[in-house]
């Protein structure tokens, strides 16, 4: 983990280094999402070659490998907005900021902006405050 774009920097070299004798290393692409920690993902034609350029890699763990379809990885390269599984009445935690640990009701919803007005559930009257929606987490579906 953390050792990532490392494992994949000395896979990219080896198959520049088989391209440059004139060899096909056949491997298409290489992809690091963000946000997955632990994992390299390869486009290949066969698996051999993939074994071949990662022999002997230091921080590549061997295990058996797992075929993930385009659509598995786009999920995991483009993360759907947490503005888009909130709406109105959901009660959420805020999870960065100054009101860190404090559950919330979110009360307006500006998708173009991702932003939410929220009232904090804590607090003794009801401010409406406006905070990004990356600095919240859902707790409970409103009613």
């Amino acid at each position: 983990m953390g050792r990532e774009l490392d494992v994949a920097l000395v896979i990219a070299k080896r198959a520049e280094e088989l391209i440059a004798k004139g060899e096909d290393p056949g491997i298409s692409s290489i992809v690091i999402p963000p946000n997955v920690r632990g994992y390299v993902f390869f486009e290949v034609e066969k698996l051999a070659s993939l074994y071949r350029l990662a022999s002997e890699v230091k921080y590549v763990k061997a295990s058996r490998p797992v075929k993930v379809s385009p659509e598995e990885l786009e999920k995991l390269i483009m993360p759907k907005p947490v503005v888009e599984s909130i709406s109105v009445g959901d009660v959420v935690e805020i999870i960065r900021g100054p009101f860190r640990g404090m559950k919330a009701q979110v009360t307006g919803i500006d998708r173009n902006k991702n932003m939410l007005t929220v009232n904090i559930l804590e607090a003794a009257f009801a401010i409406p405050i406006s905070i990004p929606s990356d600095y919240v987490k859902q707790v409970k579906k409103g009613e």
